[in-house]
């Protein structure tokens, strides 16, 4: 029997399954670590358990699976037909049992793989909409579950930090983060330096008089940025050190 393969030949594509691949796997790994009695405990994220998270990822799988097979169709299948619908989906998958709540971050994760293995090459350049409303080509849903399945792990509370997520993603996800800032005009007199790099990389408002600059390592730096504490950051004002360093602007 013929091994079923990707139908998109495009590198970077590939690249990006590839990422989103391994994310799955590691979150998975994660997730496997935890006892059922543990996914009760709180997450890092305020006010939503392991369980929450664990849906959350689950039911985002479903939902990107939707955009892909919009692509593949051309029949306009919605992530979600509302937020208050993906809020109240969560809420009820935080409620199911263990093994309920493991089949569903598996069999989803297995469904948007095949969906993404399944898609013509020509399809990855259909245009879908994402719940916020943008419209994107679809390649985007594998950034889009890119950047879930490696941040959230972290988010399980289970001993991965940002240092576990590789490079390629974190620049990704700052440059999104900044970007967002920038549209916003959030970033005003905030200058962001990532250090350790072969030279110092530097972002925000460059003309700003008297900048806040918050510095640190890439992980630590994007881990600041998508709001998870300050941990490994400095930050300095008028040449003074600030203790601690200031909260990232919202980015989501």
């Amino acid at each position: 029997m013929v091994a079923r393969h990707d139908q998109t030949t495009d590198p970077v594509l590939l690249d990006g399954l590839l990422q989103a691949r391994r994310g799955t796997a590691f979150f998975a790994r994660k997730l496997n670590e935890l006892t059922d009695a543990e996914l009760d405990g709180e997450s890092l994220l305020p006010g939503w358990t392991r369980r929450h998270v664990v849906a959350h990822v689950g039911y985002n799988a479903r939902a990107v699976a939707r955009l892909v097979e919009w692509a593949a169709t051309g029949v306009e299948t919605p992530m979600y037909p509302s937020v208050d619908v993906r809020n109240h989906e969560i809420e009820f998958g935080a409620t199911l049992s263990p093994i309920a709540l493991r089949n569903l971050f598996e069999h989803s994760a297995v469904h948007l793989n095949v969906e993404w293995r399944d898609l013509p090459a020509a399809n990855w350049h259909h245009k879908v909409k994402t719940v916020q409303g943008r419209t994107v080509p679809a390649e985007e849903t594998v950034w889009m579950r890119t950047r879930e399945v490696w941040v959230h792990a972290v988010d399980l509370d289970n001993g991965a930090t940002f240092v576990d997520i590789p490079a390629p993603v974190l620049e990704r996800l700052l440059k999104d983060i900044i970007g967002a800032w920038r549209t916003r005009g959030t970033d005003k007199d905030l200058l962001v330096e990532v250090t350790g790099q072969p030279s110092t990389m530097t972002y925000g408002d460059t003309a700003a008089t008297a900048p806040t600059v918050v510095s640190g390592s890439l992980p630590a730096i994007t881990q600041w940025a998508t709001g998870r504490g300050t941990h490994g950051t400095t930050a300095t004002r008028d040449g003074e050190a600030v203790t601690p360093s200031p909260l990232a602007p919202n980015w989501i």
